[in-house]
């Protein structure tokens, strides 16, 4: 029976060697369980987003690109992974280089983009609480937005021969270039991650320290200052919520980023990690492809009532 080196250069990404059948058919369910919420939840947000003018903003573009790349996780990649886990070990499917580079591009180009636009919402929204309003309106222009858009699609195609050498980390066999594409990636993501948690530690310490009564949640209302004449709660616990919530998004960005960081870093520099703590690191990470809808409109009243509007529940409600 090949060994687990032999099986993880020929294997669906997270799918082991000596897992029971069990095991693998239960990751394979977990596959298809993510693969369909986060299509729907993904397709609804860019659906939303294009129906309601009022959600056409700048930063529900960036959001929409966002959920755009994770289509590229949730409804190619994720699929095929659930399907080559019920596959025999010894398939065809399994061993094809030029399948296996077709599923690594499809996973490197949409996790790529999908961290750029993270990057690129914490910049918007950075830019939006703690510049002045001449300046949000010079940077983010139509034209200036599309291209910054355009730009994580570019920068993403550039890695993506790279991340077939990703499927070769766990074997005991691989070559440097493997290790050194691992080092790459765990930097890349460690200095996005660097960015990020400036940007929306800067909101933090603005709303505290603001006496004005901004809320960091509501940014459908980019270019609709000054804020609507609903009465906001008090300064205090709009200040706190804010924050809360900013944290919060922090904390679910890093539980699904560093641990493959981490993991990559050790397998560079010392050895590399327990096979089973590997795929844990990626299936988090790539479990973020169908939160990130989630949350960037959780906390969006004008996400829930555009939602409300187009269920079937929401239609005696959106007519009222």
């Amino acid at each position: 029976m090949p060994n687990a080196s032999s099986w993880s250069a020929s294997s669906p990404l997270l799918l082991l060697w000596e897992d029971s059948s069990g095991t693998r058919i239960f990751l394979s369910l977990l596959y298809a369980v993510l693969a369909i919420s986060g299509t729907l939840s993904n397709v609804m947000v860019i659906y939303l987003v294009f129906s309601f003018k009022k959600l056409q903003t700048t930063s529900n573009a960036f959001i929409v690109n966002g959920c755009a790349a994770d289509l590229s996780v949730c409804a190619l990649w994720m699929p095929q992974e659930a399907v080559l886990g019920l596959l025999p070990p010894n398939s065809s499917s399994l061993r094809s280089a030029e399948y296996r580079l077709l599923r690594g591009g499809l996973l490197g180009l949409g996790l790529t983009v999908s961290l750029a636009s993270h990057l690129l919402v914490a910049f918007n929204r950075y830019v939006l609480i703690t510049k002045l309003p001449s300046v949000y309106q010079a940077l983010y222009q139509r034209r200036h937005t599309g291209c910054m858009i355009g730009l994580s699609w570019a920068l993403a195609l550039l890695p993506v021969p790279l991340l077939p050498g990703l499927w070769t980390l766990g074997s005991a066999q691989s070559d440097g270039s493997s290790r050194y594409t691992a080092l790459l990636l765990a930097l890349a993501v460690l200095g996005q991650t660097a960015l990020l948690l400036h940007c929306y530690l800067g909101i933090v310490r603005r709303v505290r320290g603001s006496a004005k009564r901004v809320s960091v949640l509501n940014f459908h209302l980019l270019h609709q200052l000054p804020f609507p004449a609903a009465p906001p709660p008090p300064r205090r616990a709009q200040r706190r919520l804010s924050s809360v919530s900013v944290l919060l998004l922090c904390c679910v960005f890093l539980l699904g980023t560093q641990p493959l960081v981490w993991v990559s870093l050790l397998g560079f520099f010392l050895r590399p990690a327990p096979p089973a703590l590997q795929a844990a690191s990626w299936l988090l990470l790539c479990s973020l492809s169908a939160l990130n809808p989630l949350l960037y409109t959780w906390r969006s009243e004008e996400f829930r009532r555009a939602a409300r509007s187009v269920l079937p529940r929401g239609e005696g409600t959106a007519a009222a």
